[in-house]
């Protein structure tokens, strides 16, 4: 059984702004269905032209495009509350690829009912854009992250992200959050190869800042982890749409 958007598990998690029981009926008659995949399943393909659009549920994955020669780079990574394929719904083709890390429940949307959403709840169409914006923005900082930081700096900022997400979506338990991608995504995504990528790894974790094994994320001083990934431990993350 489809949830309905009025029963969504995730709609009041703090991370996403409020909506309307306009909003809120409008989405339960956007969205077309719902989908599991497994683990490894490609949702989206770099080049493709889906008719579908995504919003992740449950679960974790992420966005990777493909080099000419086969090799792979991670763009970001999936979480839930994550809207996917919007790239398709205007360009008409993915410019990416996204694939599940675990199994995953995806609500989704018909891509050519997209206009729908723009001509009847331009508050809707305005979240679409904020999205697109923040894209934009997690591009430009991840730029910035790996022109100017160095690795330690790199990861203790993507932990720090991580984290402050994951508290959001109240998937941090007793400190320890899962975290199922390999040692070779997250060194794709930070630039850096797998064996740098392990040593500071290493590094964190005899400092007592941070631990990653086994899937698992255990931020040990969160302070000194937001002071080596040069962020603000007092900041507060800004809610988002959930589309």
């Amino acid at each position: 059984m489809a949830t309905l958007c009025r029963n969504c598990p995730i709609r009041k998690r703090r991370i996403f702004a409020p909506m309307t029981r306009r909003e809120v009926a409008f989405m339960e008659r956007f969205k077309a269905g719902e989908m599991s995949v497994d683990a490894g399943t490609t949702l989206l393909i770099e080049g493709s032209n889906s008719p579908q659009l995504f919003t992740v549920l449950s679960g974790m994955g992420l966005r990777y495009k493909t080099m000419p020669e086969g090799r792979r780079q991670v763009v970001n990574f999936v979480l839930p509350g994550d809207f996917v394929g919007l790239q398709a719904g205007v360009m008409r083709e993915m410019q990416h690829s996204v694939e599940a890390s675990t199994p995953m429940r995806l609500c989704v949307f018909r891509r050519d009912e997209l206009w729908s959403l723009f001509r009847d709840h331009p508050e809707r169409a305005f979240d679409l854009t904020w999205l697109a914006a923040v894209e934009e923005h997690f591009l430009g900082e991840s730029l910035a992250a790996l022109g100017q930081l160095d690795a330690i700096e790199r990861i203790a900022r993507a932990f720090v992200k991580f984290h402050d997400h994951g508290q959001a979506l109240d998937l941090v338990t007793g400190g320890e959050m899962r975290l199922p991608y390999t040692q070779q995504d997250l060194a794709d995504a930070l630039g850096l190869s797998v064996v740098h990528t392990n040593k500071t790894l290493r590094k964190l974790r005899d400092q007592q800042v941070a631990s990653w094994q086994n899937g698992k994320l255990r931020v040990l001083s969160y302070e000194r982890l937001c002071d080596l990934g040069q962020l603000d431990p007092e900041r507060v993350p800004l809610q988002r749409p959930l589309i």
